[in-house]
Parts: structure tokens; sequence; C-alpha cells
């Protein structure tokens, strides 16, 4: 927005986006973004605090930068000059407003920066503040929020501004590493050293609408390059795309989202002060009820069946058996692959952490997901949000439903192999209890990739396979017409894979498949889940990653009784 009086002052503002006079009062309710177009103007450091925290309950660190200039840098004037002058037109003393609060009654400590102090730039009192405050999070155990507005680490101070992104992500790495959430907010712009360090390396990464964000900004890449930029290069949307950020959030729903992020956080890890949850006894375990076969009893069916349009997904499901569901997106390596999706949710109050296979409904769909096949990105991905549960107590839900991997070129030279074997391998030893579900397809090493669990869980018309019936029919028969032979002979149906004991339970679907009754079987889906996670969740983590390898440690001898099980 701009204006020709200061902007207390002013009783009108001229959109720099769309052009449109707006009345202050008017833009103020609307906290600064343009009604007309939606652009979102750049807000002061106490502005944005006052916008996120509960009213009356900021309290500004007690630490007072020291007035640094560490090589007595002169250009057209003295730093100092520019220190004093960027004090005067602020009202604050250094680039970053540093302090604790609540967000929704949740504790948090808070560094907001400041563009409008030397753009925002880290210097070293910028960098002892951040750090006092990730301290201050770190003694008091509360999450760290770090809302970014910068353009790079502050020349004036030469390398020893330098210095201070390993001074930062240090103090994030102590709090990533004692299980306390950290979440930075990108705001326009966030750039250079500040976006190479403490704003994208902590647990998760929030985007504000029509925000920028790089390593090097537009200007410097087009004079290195001599090459023109894409259309919407380095903002928000292309971020998100890009797997960079895990969501974008407009400026009124920020603060809503935070809160959801600090509640989850909150809940998993209790405070000494705060008593637990109250859990729902644990139904005691009883047998498998006897699941209804397709109507001819071939597996042939079955497998249909799993494959069938109309099945519900993993989006269905978090939107109907799971509660609150927040969207966590990107690999942070390049990619958001639209074949996995995962985020923080709550099953009957408990937080969790579901990561599961996205396929869809129609064919616009089903193409748009690459019809649950998931990418390496897709893979990292789930990867990230493993990791990010584990550091922060939550268990994991996983939902598999894949015909397998996505068998791409593409998938092959970014290193589909690899990154399937490091999810297994995260998995056998994630510190948190960790269930799968096969809610449809469970296609070789695609469907393991999120199916390592403690307790491994079945829909009743699912289908679990080293390979898929075409592929064995291809390979092991003269043609792929030999497909429903192949399925009988897999033995890829949940009442084999029960007697196999691969899977734990079976979850009965309402006569005619899960299609036909959606939501009766979202109810029996987060029915089990839960009766499988309350008994987990006050077993201690070596012990859970002791039985979870034991589990998987039996699959290695050809045992007769498994042999005689399966006939």
């Amino acid at each position: 927005m701009t204006a020709t009086a200061p902007r207390e002052e002013q009783l009108w503002s001229r959109c720099g986006g769309c052009a449109t006079l707006l009345y202050r009062k008017r833009l103020r309710r609307n906290l600064d973004v343009c009604p007309e177009c939606g652009v979102h103007a750049r807000l002061g450091a106490p502005d944005r605090v006052r916008q996120l925290v509960d009213p009356g309950t900021f309290r500004p660190l007690p630490h007072r930068p020291a007035d640094v200039d560490p090589i007595d840098f002169v250009d057209v004037v003295p730093y100092p000059h520019r220190l004093t002058a960027a004090r005067a037109g602020t009202g604050l003393p250094e680039a970053v407003l540093c302090g604790t609060a609540t967000l929704g009654g949740h504790p948090a400590t808070l560094a907001v920066m400041d563009f409008r102090f030397l753009g925002g730039s880290l210097g070293c009192a910028v960098g002892e503040l951040i750090t006092c405050a990730a301290e201050r999070a770190l003694d008091d155990r509360v999450p760290l929020i770090l809302v970014t507005a910068s353009g790079g680490a502050r020349m004036q101070e030469g390398v020893l501004s330098l210095m201070q992104m390993a001074t930062v992500s240090q103090a994030v790495a102590a709090l990533r590493e004692a299980g306390l959430l950290t979440v930075s907010v990108l705001t326009d712009p966030t750039y250079g050293g500040v976006a190479a360090s403490f704003a994208t390396n902590t647990d998760v990464v929030v985007a504000e609408s029509g925000a920028r964000m790089g390593f090097a900004g537009p200007r410097v890449i087009r004079q290195v390059t001599g090459r023109a930029l894409p259309d919407g290069f380095q903002t928000a949307d292309f971020l998100l795309r890009h797997g960079q950020v895990d969501m974008v959030v407009p400026r009124r729903a920020l603060r809503g989202r935070l809160v959801a992020l600090l509640a989850a956080a909150r809940a998993a890890r209790p405070s000494a002060t705060r008593p637990p949850a109250p859990r729902r006894p644990a139904k005691a375990p009883t047998p498998d009820p006897a699941p209804t076969a397709p109507a001819d009893g071939d597996p042939w069916a079955t497998v249909r069946l799993a494959r069938h349009p109309g099945r519900p997904t993993t989006l269905d499901y978090l939107e109907s058996a799971f509660d609150g569901f927040v969207e966590l997106h990107g690999d942070r390596l390049g990619g958001d692959c639209p074949a996995v999706v995962g985020g923080v949710a709550r099953v009957d109050g408990h937080p969790v952490m579901v990561i599961g296979h996205q396929k869809g409904h129609t064919t616009a769909e089903l193409v748009a997901r690459n019809f649950g096949m998931a990418s390496p990105a897709g893979h990292r991905k789930a990867l990230r949000l493993m990791r990010l549960a584990a550091r922060l107590g939550l268990p994991v839900v996983t939902l598999v439903d894949t015909p397998g991997a996505d068998p791409g070129v593409g998938a092959e030279e970014q290193g589909q192999a690899a990154a399937i074997a490091e999810n297994i391998l995260a998995l056998t030893v994630l510190p948190t209890p960790v269930i799968a579900v096969v809610t449809g397809e469970g296609g070789s090493g695609g469907a393991l990739a999120l199916a390592v669990a403690d307790r491994v869980l079945m829909l009743e018309h699912a289908v679990y396979s080293v390979i898929s019936p075409e592929g064995c029919a291809a390979i092991l028969w003269p043609d792929r017409s030999a497909a429903p032979q192949a399925a009988r002979a897999l033995r890829l149906t949940a009442p084999d894979l029960r007697r196999l004991g691969v899977v734990d339970e079976i979850v009965p679907e309402p006569e005619g498949a899960a299609h036909v009754a959606p939501e009766a079987t979202a109810r029996a889906l987060r029915d089990v889940v839960r009766d499988n996670l309350l008994p987990l969740l006050d077993v201690p983590a070596a012990t859970l990653v002791r039985l979870r390898r034991q589990r998987f440690r039996r699959f290695g001898a050809a045992r007769a009784s498994l042999r005689a099980g399966a006939r």
C-alpha cells in the first residue's frame, strides 16, 4: 500500500496491487489485506504480534541489543547513523521483536522480524536476540514461532553477520533435539541468509499468501543468468508446488492455523502441571469377526473391490474418521508429490500424524494424483513427517492404498529405490507408535514404505501383495489374462494375510463393501485405529522398536506352520 502521510495518520491508502483507494480503517479491519485484490501489505513487527497472539499476553524478552559496529563500516553514511535512523523510524531497538505469549491459550515464544528496520537484515544483535528467544523456549519447554521478513544477512557487519546463520540454526537444532515444535512463518520478503537458515530449517514452514522467498533475489538471478524468470517465480504458490513449504495461508487464517499446530504439539507432550487428556479404556482383544467374502468367494473379485473408484480415499477418511486435519506439504528438496498426503489430526481426541496414499474418484483426480503411486518426493515427504512425529511424540497412522510406487523414468532418476529403502529403515527404528491400515490396494514396496508398523490392520475387501495379479500373470503365465488365477495363487486377501501373520486385525466393511456406505466404514476405521493405538501410548520407545523388529524378524524363516496356514 502506498501513501504520502505517515501510516498512522493517513485516512486513505492506495493498494500497491490494484491501485484502489481504500479507507484506512477498513483496511486495518481487514488486517491490511486489500479487500479488492487480496494483496497483503507488509506489517511491522508490533502489528504482526497483535494479530497473532491472545490480547494482553505478549511479554517482550528482557534482552536489549548492544550497539554493534564490528568492522567500522561506512558507505554513503556511517553504519551507526543508519541504525539511529532505523530506530527512529520504527520505534524498535533492532530488526526483530522477541517475547512470550499465548495463542489460543497455548504458550509459545515468538521472534518477529521487521522489514522496515534496515530491510530486516540479520546482524549480530538480531542473531543474538533470536538465539535468546530460542533458548527461552527451550527453558520453558514451549514451541518457538519465527516470523521472517528479511533481505538477508547485514552487509554492514561483514562476515560476522554470516555467522549468525549458524548461531541461530544451532539454537533451532537444540529445540528439535528436545522434541519442541519450531514453526517459521515466511512473510514478504524472505531472502538470503535468513531464507537459507532458520526460516527453512524449522519443523513446519508456513508461507503467508503473497510472500516471496529464495536464496538469491530475482534481480540477482537475472543478472547472473541472463535469463527471464517464470511467472510467479519464488512466490508462495511457487514454493508450495516445489515442495519448499508446508502450506500457504492467507493472513486472516494464519492465527488459527498456528493455534492448531500448537494444540497438536501440546496435546502430544502434556506439561507436568496439566493432567493428560482422559483416555478411553481400550477394549479387550477379541477374535476377528468372520468377514463376509465377495459373493463368488474369488480373490479376483476382492481385487476389483479394492480398486473400485468409489472406495473412500485417504482424504475422505481424514474428513470423516479424523478431526482437525492440518495438511503439511513438500519434501523440502524440490517436490510435493500429490500421491501422498499427510499432516496432523486427531482420532477420538488423541493427536496423531496421518500419512496416506491418495488416489481419487474421477479420472481427472486419478491422473492428478498419479493413481496413488508415490514418487521419490512423496516418499521423502512421508519420511519428513514421520521424523517430525517422532520429535514431537506424535503416534503415526498410515493409510495404504497404492498399486505400487511410481515406476516412471523420472522416479528412477530421482532415486525411487533409495527413497523407499530409507522409509522402511526409518519406520523400523521410529521411536513412536505406528499403526498401518491397508484400506484398498497394498502394492509391493510402495505399500511397505508406509506399512512397517507395530500394528498392521486391513479392511475386509482390501488386498496386499508383492506384485499385482496382472504383473504376476505377465511374468509367470503365458499372458495377462491369467490375472484371476494369479490373484488366487498370491494369497493377497485379508483372511489369507491374517492367517500368515502379516495382518493383525481385519476391519469389517459394510454389506457391499466400503464404497456402498463410506460413513460406516469411516466409523469402523476410527474405532479400530483408536482401540489399537491406546495400548501403545504407554509403551516405552525402546520397547516399541524392539517389538517391531521382532515382528518383522519372524518373517525371515520359511516356517512350516505358515505354509500350512496358507494352505
